[in-house]
């Protein structure tokens, strides 16, 4: 599903990590670790022959197209289609023996997706082979209509939707869906023994300003075609927008972890006000820090991802947990080349959700990890009131402190890992949970929250006078910390930071907080360290007025 793409207004708060980990503290969450490792496994998969269409070529195209006035390739035309229900569209099914490559026996296959719905903007999808480059014709007689009366309607000439990747990562007879590219500039993939969870996007234009967001759009595919031992496949877009256009490579490598790497290059037709770099965009309705429910349900969790992870340019380790708010939040985590962020499922607890439909315990996790550095910006969390989990609520991404000249293009890399977090017995400690509630015969707001993984699990209850565990809190003014303890959780082997915020107005809980609802949230962080060696990454929080 699409973000919402209204005119947002909102206040920014802007959280500005400085505090490093110590040498000695091992707290490299492991979806950082893995991904840094894996970044070579990358090798310069070709087609048999040198290829008649590369990377180069896309870049040269998106310059030409930056330099003609936008022309948007929408289309309404037969309105029977476009305005067909969600079940009309998915009742329009690709036909799978027609799966591109199959006849080959090839490692990767491709389906296609047919126009309808609220996908209207057809894309030209072309094979690059040793022969060259050749469009891949839409035809009607690719696709099972269903209960449909459609496709006696219909030209041979439309063009495709999108299109899906299938490769075996579950088993070894059966080529699975592994990555999809649908709908204006999304895409998304899985791993082994995954279902599809939250979205990327090729980029973000002017999220939550008061302009408008700008959805910009992939309006051509080159699939390059694999080798019969390839293990990964090469995939060019050519992207649009009122603002800019962009060449893309995404170098798409299924397997336990599924990893893709990105490369794009950007050309402005016009300045924009907000440039969101490897944007994802996911889902979250409520989970264990939701004290009321938006809805009535039987499930005890709903969320696609349930926290911001970002490791700064420091070496600090942040994680920020989900909530849907009751207005727009944003928040910036201000930092000079962050070495990756990512929006995670961290919570794959089957009995926490209850769903045996939506498996949300099954989602992915996705880390970017930018290739070379990108300087100063922010890593941006976009977090926006919904009462559904139809809606995609949460977008992150990064935004560069600034931009070359207009003249000039905008290049970036970075890998992607689609990937279960697990504990690394190497990396450091995490947050498994967070929770809060009121101590309502004393006014005071309290804060529950998990600590566990790495040395954490390993520390005995009671600890040397020399070297104790401690909890260290730090929270915005107006409030005061009037209790801490922290305390061995002994059924998950952790530990439990527990405090109690009070404010200094002495008045409702309420008075906390600034009442204008333009103003920033309160902010609080928390660690574990024993003596001097930081254990784990950095809690953050926000209480909104």
């Amino acid at each position: 599903m699409f973000t919402r793409s209204s005119a947002f207004r909102a206040g920014v708060s802007i959280c500005s990590p400085n505090r490093r980990f110590t040498r000695t503290a091992r707290c490299v969450i492991f979806a950082f670790c893995f991904l840094v490792s894996s970044m070579n496994v990358f090798s310069a998969t070709k087609p048999a022959a040198a290829p008649a269409f590369t990377f180069d070529d896309v870049v040269a195209r998106a310059r030409e197209l930056a330099a003609q006035p936008f022309q948007d390739s929408k289309v309404t035309d037969p309105d029977f289609l476009f305005k067909a229900t969600y079940d009309q569209w998915r009742d329009i099914r690709f036909e799978t023996d027609k799966s591109l490559w199959r006849s080959e026996k090839l490692p990767f296959e491709v389906q296609f997706f047919h126009l309808g719905f609220f996908y209207d903007r057809p894309v030209k999808i072309n094979v690059i082979d040793t022969k060259g480059v050749e469009p891949i014709p839409f035809s009607t007689d690719l696709f099972n209509y269903g209960a449909n009366d459609f496709k006696a309607k219909l030209l041979d000439n439309m063009g495709f939707a999108g299109f899906r990747l299938h490769y075996p990562i579950n088993r070894k007879d059966y080529r699975d869906e592994v990555a999809v590219f649908l709908g204006a500039s999304y895409f998304r993939a899985v791993g082994k023994n995954m279902g599809y969870g939250l979205s990327a996007r090729g980029l973000a234009i002017d999220t939550a300003l008061d302009s408008g967001e700008e959805f910009p759009y992939f309006k051509e595919y080159w699939l390059v075609k694999p080798s019969r031992k390839a293990k990964e496949m090469v995939v060019y877009a050519l992207l649009d927008s009122v603002s800019l256009t962009g060449a893309y490579k995404f170098v798409v490598r299924p397997g336990k972890a599924t990893l893709i790497k990105v490369e794009t290059t950007i050309f402005r037709r016009r300045e924009v006000g907000k440039l969101g770099i490897a944007p994802l965009t996911s889902m979250f309705l409520y989970a264990e820090n939701t004290n009321q429910r938006p809805i009535d349900d039987f499930r005890p969790e709903i969320h696609d991802s349930d926290g911001l992870l970002i490791a700064d340019g420091t070496g600090e380790i942040i994680w920020r947990p989900l909530v849907n708010p009751e207005r727009l939040l944003v928040n910036s985590f201000q930092m000079n080349n962050p070495k990756g962020f990512g929006l995670l499922q961290r919570d794959l607890d089957f009995a926490h959700y209850q769903d045996l439909e939506a498996r949300y315990d099954k989602r992915p996790s996705v880390w970017v990890a930018p290739v070379g550095e990108w300087g100063k910006g922010n890593v941006e969390l976009i977090q926006i009131p919904s009462s559904s989990e139809v809606d995609d609520n949460i977008v992150s991404f990064w935004v560069p402190a600034s931009l070359p000249a207009m003249k000039e293009p905008i290049s970036f890399a970075y890998h992607m890992s689609w990937y279960f977090p697990v504990d690394d017995p190497d990396a450091g400690g995490y947050v498994s949970a967070t929770r809060t509630g009121m101590v309502r015969d004393k006014n005071l707001r309290l804060f529950v929250i998990d600590f566990k993984g790495g040395k954490l699990d390993k520390l005995p209850e009671v600890l040397p006078v020399e070297a104790p565990l401690e909890g260290i809190v730090t929270v915005g003014e107006g409030t005061t910390i009037v209790e801490k303890h922290l305390v061995k959780n002994d059924p998950n082997g952790g530990w439990r930071l527990v405090f109690q915020l009070e404010s200094d107005n002495k008045g409702p809980l309420d008075k906390v907080l600034p009442k204008p609802k333009n103003q920033p949230s309160l902010e609080m962080r928390a660690y574990l360290k024993e003596g001097q060696d930081i254990l784990t990454e950095t809690w953050s929080y926000g209480l909104l007025p």
